[in-house]
């Protein structure tokens, strides 16, 4: 498997840098036999390796799920609009605080355009709910290209796409289901206060809430796997789980990897599950 043979997203918390190791602690296809179901879907770096039979992706992002369902729909008619944007810092503006896209694919390609063309495919949102981050060039707008959203097309064509809050989403789980979890969050800090596609600030009491759906998985013998911050605090909330150093993690700058990240990788399993 080429780890980031699918990837058309700029995702700074994505985890296509990591997935060497992730995938080393996580079940293969076969071994899920119920659902693959991600809360923060994010830019489905762990999903697209994995590629489930059966699959739930959801996100708090009205504006990133219109994008996976405008690919599922159509991608060819996605790109077609994708490539008519213009290619000058005026384009982004006007597309990014005058542009009113008209149906699904036009949707999609509003919100690729901005993750490839703004500053570190970061997303955030002003007070007024509004995406606000500046322009950021057109060298990463075409390291991408139709074929890529074929590809992106024929994995989730089968995928089951929401937009929920996580706690709906993990609560829907049964036993044979497997949960990836990957919340916003900054290494060794206890709080999130500027998420890159939740448009909102992810608090310690989200991670309570995160922790308490976990266990109730746990409970129903649902397994889970969660990408998380080293922080004390949050490490408390899952004492019993399986804890492991992720080597090498996500820097403080967008985009950049280090070592000693400060991130863990929380399992409710203890051995990894890969090739059962």
């Amino acid at each position: 498997m080429n780890y980031e043979s699918i990837s058309f997203l700029r995702y700074p918390g994505g985890k296509g840098r990591m997935l060497e190791f992730l995938v080393k602690h996580l079940p293969s296809s076969t071994a899920i036999t119920g659902k693959y179901v991600e809360p923060f879907v994010g830019g489905g770096s762990v999903y697209f390796s994995i590629q489930p039979k059966k699959a739930v992706l959801s996100d708090a992002n009205q504006d990133l799920i219109d994008l996976y369902l405008g690919i599922q729909k159509d991608a060819r008619n996605v790109w077609k609009n994708f490539v008519r944007f213009g290619r000058t810092k005026t384009e982004y503006f006007r597309v990014r605080d005058v542009y009113s896209p008209r149906g699904l694919t036009q949707k999609a390609a509003r919100v690729l355009f901005l993750n490839r063309t703004c500053f570190k495919g970061m997303w955030r949102h002003n007070s007024n709910g509004d995406f606000n981050v500046g322009y950021g060039g057109q060298d990463r707008r075409w390291v991408i290209n139709q074929e890529n959203l074929l590809q992106v097309k024929n994995a989730i064509r089968q995928v089951k796409l929401l937009c929920s809050d996580f706690e709906e989403v993990i609560d829907n789980t049964n036993e044979g289901d497997f949960i990836f979890s990957d919340p916003p969050y900054r290494p060794n800090e206890k709080e999130q206060l500027h998420s890159h596609y939740v448009g909102k600030k992810f608090m310690f009491d989200d991670h309570i809430r995160l922790s308490k759906a976990l266990k109730r998985a746990t409970k129903r013998k649902v397994k889970w796997a969660l990408t998380i911050s080293a922080h004390p605090e949050i490490l408390a909330l899952y004492k019993g789980n399986c804890i492991l150093k992720i080597p090498r993690g996500t820097g403080r700058k967008p985009g950049s990897t280090v070592n000693d990240s400060g991130e863990v990788l929380i399992t409710n399993y203890v051995k990894p599950e890969r090739g059962i």
